[in-house]
């Protein structure tokens, strides 16, 4: 369900809206909650108890909506980018980074199948390049967008989540994990699973824009082992 929210910044908060239903959510500094995100603890802001009374009701479960304000903080990533990365509630790292042609190449492979294409909302990736060569990611090290270095430190493991139509939240349409483990299914035991997409982590602050050109700054040699399945 949790899908089906379309949420909007607002002056001071945020406004949610599933269906037809609303609700503009504020945050006071003073309210904090200790949450867990994996490994990581962080003490966030909480919203008020009429908003998480009405989440609730929404979700038909006992929630509360949390934000993470100035005065919380997670570092993660510090085995894979060799530093630890600030990150809000991501799973694990700061940005994930996808390619147009790598979503393509799995469409052909779904559609092989006798299944639907998928859109690039079924990965929730946060910049996606748009390119020729299908997985040519596994060999970038990293890149310049808008002034700014990405390093794409870990290859990113896709769950179930990506089975979910991101519109409904049903489980409708192309299965991207059968799509994607004929060749895209980890051969390393640190990252299990098949793999669409790469964990990233920006080395300045700045702003990027849609139509920003993307410069290769430094290749991999080698790229991720895979198992190849017939």
């Amino acid at each position: 369900m949790l899908a089906q929210v379309e949420a909007t910044h607002v002056t001071g908060g945020v406004h949610l809206k599933m269906g037809t239903r609303t609700a503009t959510v504020s945050f006071d500094p003073a309210r904090r909650l200790d949450v867990r995100v994996w490994d990581s603890n962080v003490n966030a802001a909480v919203s008020e108890d009429r908003t998480n009374a009405t989440l609730s009701d929404w979700f038909g479960r006992p929630v509360k909506l949390v934000h993470m304000d100035d005065r919380a903080t997670r570092v993660v990533g510090e085995e894979w980018a060799g530093e630890a990365a600030p990150v809000g509630f991501a799973d694990g790292f700061p940005v994930l980074i996808t390619t147009t042609s790598s979503l393509a190449d799995l469409n052909v492979s779904l559609i092989a199948k006798g299944q639907e294409p998928v859109g690039i909302d079924r990965f929730r990736t946060n910049i996606l390049i748009d390119n020729d060569e299908p997985w040519e990611e596994d060999l970038w090290e990293s890149v310049e967008i808008g002034g700014i270095t990405f390093d794409l430190v870990k290859p990113c493991a896709r769950c179930i989540m990506t089975t979910q139509d991101q519109i409904t939240g049903e489980r409708i349409g192309g299965n991207p994990i059968q799509g994607l483990a004929e060749k895209r299914m980890s051969a390393d035991r640190r990252v299990p699973g098949v793999l669409f997409g790469w964990n990233a982590v920006p080395r300045s602050e700045g702003t990027i824009n849609l139509g920003d050109e993307m410069r290769i700054v430094t290749a991999r040699q080698d790229r991720w082992p895979m198992k190849i399945r017939a």
